[in-house]
């Protein structure tokens, strides 16, 4: 069941992103996470692939690096990894100077990580896809 993020606040992230971190990129052209990334890389947003297990691979044009504290600035953290390791991830995000989203993929919930993302000012969308949501709302 997907969030109930509204449309309208959809459109706001989703026009106003440039530059995601990807946590959970897959070098594997068959995993969702390397579909999702090429995909928003050929809409112009900037994706930064992140992947411990990856460091030093290239993806979406980009070197992959190993966690959020590399990233440099980001507008949004989008998370391909299961719902047990948001927290962690939500925990070092908020280190990020300038971060306005968390995006939580297709199947990825975490109640208490979310409210603690938008205690701290974020916009938290969960169980979505923003590659589902571009063509749906028309960007």
């Amino acid at each position: 069941m997907a969030d109930e993020t509204s449309d309208e606040t959809l459109r706001e992230i989703l026009t106003r992103t440039r530059r995601i971190a990807l946590v959970g990129a897959s070098l594997d052209g068959a995993r969702p996470s390397n579909r999702v990334g090429h995909y928003l890389v050929s809409r112009g947003l900037n994706v930064v692939p992140v992947n411990p297990l990856a460091v030093g691979e290239t993806l979406f044009g980009k070197t992959v690096i190993a966690n959020l504290a590399e990233a440099g600035p980001v507008d949004m953290v989008d998370i391909f990894r299961r719902s047990e390791a948001v927290p962690g991830i939500v925990e070092d995000a908020l280190a990020i100077d300038g971060l306005k989203t968390i995006w939580m993929q297709l199947g990825v919930r975490h109640p208490e990580a979310a409210s603690a993302a938008r205690a701290a000012g974020l916009t938290v969308v969960q169980d979505r896809c923003p590659a589902i949501e571009i063509p749906r709302l028309g960007l």
